[in-house]
């Protein structure tokens, strides 16, 4: 089996070995990129591959998976004349987190720990539970209080033991962090462990295969802890790298108004969020993360592809929702906001991809 390529902290160079349990920098305790650069495959060489995001073999940092469930190669529809939306709740838990999941099992499998350890405002956590499932692994998630009652439910059917932290998202990580130092443990964080970014990366090459070869001119994505927007920037990087895009598209990340420390950040031309921002309720729950640990990556990957942050309000949240249900797309509130964010005319008429990114059935229709 091929080793683990080493990580390191992108802030301050220290490196940490492929093989060690450590989740987060030894120095300055930031979150860790991994040292793998890929070449991708000519599109020409991807016909009759596994259909799954496994098919993108040279891009990604392990090899025989052996706890797949299929997930990737998700429909690309059009929306309007100029918006395209991929289904990514269409996913085996739907979410888009899998594609980061699988890879952290993949993982936590070749590094034998007595158990792994996640923590979640709902969807990374059920992806987490199943995988680990998948590769027999006993799970434990934290979550805030107030995770929607349909995640917490799928997170125990697959047999993960579930710890509901008093407080909100920040309170479940800490909690997540502290069990996380025990020996033994695997922490499989979306945010601090670059193989997470390394999968939702995948999204982008499915993209450019499914367009022939070519990319939007706008990614439009939510941003909370920005895996998703940080694996896109992988993405388009390896394939504009590789000759095999001629142009990048611009990243549009979008924030909840209520919890929007980055937009924020951007808007006063910081490169990193302040330390006491306001913070309220929102509906999409899976972005309201008022202190992303990536902040810097995620405001440098959108402002190198020429792209910028948009807020949208609860009302506008609601309305996307129920316009994508009216149109066949039943999602939760957060995979609408994109859609909130560009709906009314933003974009200009350049073209551009939406995620929907998880189901509706996991948290219901927004209410007034």
């Amino acid at each position: 089996m091929t080793p683990l390529p080493d990580r390191y902290c992108p802030t301050d160079g220290v490196r940490v070995p492929g093989d060690s349990l450590a989740w987060r920098c030894p120095s300055c305790h930031g979150p860790l990129d991994l040292d793998f650069t890929p070449i991708p495959a000519p599109l020409k060489s991807l016909a009759g591959r596994v259909n799954s995001l496994w098919r993108y073999a040279e891009t990604l940092p392990l090899t025989g998976p052996t706890v797949s469930l299929g997930e990737g190669r998700t429909p690309l529809v059009p929306l309007t004349d100029e918006v395209s939306v991929k289904l990514d709740f269409l996913m085996p838990t739907l979410s888009f987190k899998d594609r980061g999941a699988v890879l952290l099992a993949e993982v936590a499998l070749r590094s034998g720990p007595r158990r792994v350890i996640a923590d979640s405002s709902g969807n990374a956590g059920t992806a987490i539970a199943a995988y680990c499932a998948r590769a027999r692994l006993p799970c434990t998630v934290y979550v805030p209080l107030g995770t929607s009652a349909k995640k917490l439910e799928q997170i125990e059917a697959h047999g993960a033991r579930v710890e509901v932290v008093d407080g909100g998202r920040e309170a479940a990580a800490r909690a997540a962090q502290r069990a996380a130092d025990e020996p033994a443990t695997f922490y499989a964080s979306h945010v601090y462990n670059p193989y997470f970014l390394h999968g939702t990366k995948t999204y982008v090459h499915e993209l450019w295969e499914d367009l022939g070869g070519r990319l939007p001119e706008v990614l439009v994505l939510p941003v909370g802890n920005g895996t998703l927007l940080l694996g896109a920037a992988l993405a388009v990087a390896e394939l504009y790298g590789a000759g095999l895009l001629d142009r990048r598209p611009a990243l549009w990340a979008v924030q909840a108004a209520a919890v929007a420390p980055l937009a924020r950040a951007w808007e006063q031309g910081a490169e990193e969020p302040a330390d006491l921002i306001s913070v309220g309720p929102t509906r999409a729950e899976g972005i309201a993360i008022p202190r992303p640990p990536r902040a810097r990556q995620i405001l440098r990957a959108v402002r190198e592809s020429g792209g910028t942050f948009l807020t949208v309000t609860e009302d506008q949240i609601r309305h996307a929702q129920l316009d994508l249900a009216s149109r066949g797309f039943y999602v939760e509130s957060t995979s609408a906001v994109c859609w909130a964010a560009v709906r009314e005319g933003a974009l200009g008429g350049r073209s551009a991809v939406v995620p929907l990114c998880g189901a509706g059935l996991k948290s219901g229709l927004a209410r007034p």
